[in-house]
């Protein structure tokens, strides 16, 4: 009988053991894609009838009334004193600020830098209920049986689709500014809803899954069935998850800002041995630069820096109401980000070191984006959306990512993310770079070096045609 019984056991031991080495052998098989999010955004009741799927024309443009409101609301702003040589310690100078809404209202141009933003083609097109607003430029002239490759380029806050104006003509003419000619882009730069000129969703919950989903429907209705993404900020999000949900669709994605949520334990263990044994963990001399003492270039760094984030991820209607009431406030709260974002240690400049990476017109276009617009609000939703289920807990975060990757990496970027994190999520980085110099906004910033790493990542991938190895 015992003897019965043991068996029985051992068998069910077996058996069990047997089991889980099989799910482990084929759950890793399966490569797993991100489900498509129809959603509809628009108003009130989704329609019965199909949606208009026509692309319409689209210019910026901007009436008197609004301008004449916008330097009425200049002329009556309230200034602080700051505090005696605080810099950007505390956040926007005021003392620096005056400077900037002096130049706005007396020397800004915004109707030339209308005539700019309108110099790229510019549509609209409805997608699951809401207008999607985006810049398409196509290559002034291309070489003999020679096809343009769709990129698609995506910003992230508080940036915009102009955040990309000095990039579009290194990529779709490379050719004319000492590039070559071998690979030849067509640019699409669409811009966040919520963000710029796409309709706010009228919705709850339309998050980075959905972005993605409504730009895959956007290449789709362009005629794309194959294109590259390239991102940072929210725009790595977003293509992140638009290369997990179309995989057979997306050759490459090309990142400038990586973010791992679900590490290890080896990465944990790295951050309290790897300066002294970085080869144990795969860092490089760079990684170790850029991320040692731990304490000060990685928790102290999110803790003094992540503040807009809880807001924005909690509340970002309360503050987005101040904001959208006052371009002051709306300028103040942008620009320190352009500050600290470009480079941390502009926060010990009394200008905060705007000028010395954009000019006021640059900065200021991007900010009468967001004013023009209304669309401050929406835009800071989408924290909100994506992070008040908590870090770690949707489905895109436990996904790998197969389409070859290509990684750029800054060195100003406000953490660093090592390869040997990154790989961890994107299983396929056929491009990881440190780049010489630049911060976060990085097509914006350095536009040259990042469309040298955009064209030799697309060179790698075409060569090799590794998008056919996935």
């Amino acid at each position: 009988e015992s003897c019965s019984l043991a068996g029985i056991m051992l068998l069910e031991v077996f058996l069990v053991l047997g089991t889980l080495l099989l799910y482990f052998l084929f759950s890793k098989k399966k490569e797993e894609t991100l489900p498509f999010k129809d959603g509809w955004w628009g108003k009130g009741q989704k329609p019965v009838t199909k949606e208009d799927s026509s692309i319409r024309p689209f210019k910026v443009e901007t009436t008197e009334e609004e301008l004449s409101d916008l330097f009425r609301r200049l002329d009556q702003a309230r200034f602080t004193e700051p505090l005696e040589n605080s810099c950007f310690h505390y956040g926007m100078n005021s003392v620096h600020l005056r400077k900037v809404v002096s130049y706005w209202k007396n020397q800004f141009n915004w109707k030339k830098q209308v005539e700019v933003l309108n110099k790229y083609p510019q549509f609209k097109t409805k997608i699951q209920g809401i207008d999607i607003h985006f810049v398409h430029v196509k290559p002034p002239r291309l070489p003999e049986g020679q096809a343009a490759k769709p990129l698609l380029m995506v910003h992230g806050w508080p940036g915009s689709f102009y955040e990309f104006y000095k990039i579009i003509p290194l990529l779709t003419d490379p050719a004319s500014h000492g590039l070559g000619d071998e690979h030849i882009f067509e640019v699409i730069c669409p811009s966040i809803p919520g963000y710029g000129f796409s309709e706010a969703p009228h919705k709850k919950d339309f998050n980075s899954v959905s972005a993605a989903s409504v730009f895959y429907e956007l290449m789709l209705r362009l005629g794309f069935n194959e294109f590259y993404t390239q991102g940072g900020d929210w725009g790595w999000l977003i293509c992140t998850n638009l290369a997990q949900i179309a995989p057979n669709h997306v050759k490459g994605l090309h990142l400038n800002m990586v973010s791992v949520s679900k590490l290890g334990l080896p990465q944990l263990l790295s951050v309290l041995l790897g300066r002294y044994f970085p080869g144990l963990f795969g860092l490089q001399d760079e990684d170790v630069r850029r991320m040692f003492p731990f304490l000060k270039k990685g928790l102290y760094r999110i803790l003094s820096e992540s503040g807009y984030a809880h807001i924005q991820a909690t509340k970002p209607d309360t503050v987005g109401c101040g904001l959208n009431d006052s371009p002051v406030g709306l300028a103040a709260y942008i620009l320190e980000k352009f500050s600290s974002w470009t480079d941390m240690e502009f926060q010990s400049l009394e200008d905060g070191g705007l000028e010395r990476k954009f000019s006021l017109d640059d900065l200021l276009t991007n900010i009468m984006i967001y004013w023009v617009s209304g669309c401050i609000v929406s835009s800071m939703r989408f924290y909100k959306e994506n992070l008040q289920k908590g870090i770690g807990t949707q489905k895109h975060e436990k996904l790998t990512v197969q389409v070859p990757t290509g990684i750029a990496s800054f060195p100003n970027e406000i953490l660093h993310t090592p390869q040997a994190w990154a790989k961890k999520k994107y299983t396929n980085i056929v491009s990881f770079h440190f780049m010489p110099r630049g911060g976060h906004f990085a097509a914006f910033e350095e536009p040259e070096l990042l469309a040298k790493d955009i064209l030799q990542f697309v060179d790698k991938v075409e060569k090799e045609q590794l998008w056919k190895k996935k």
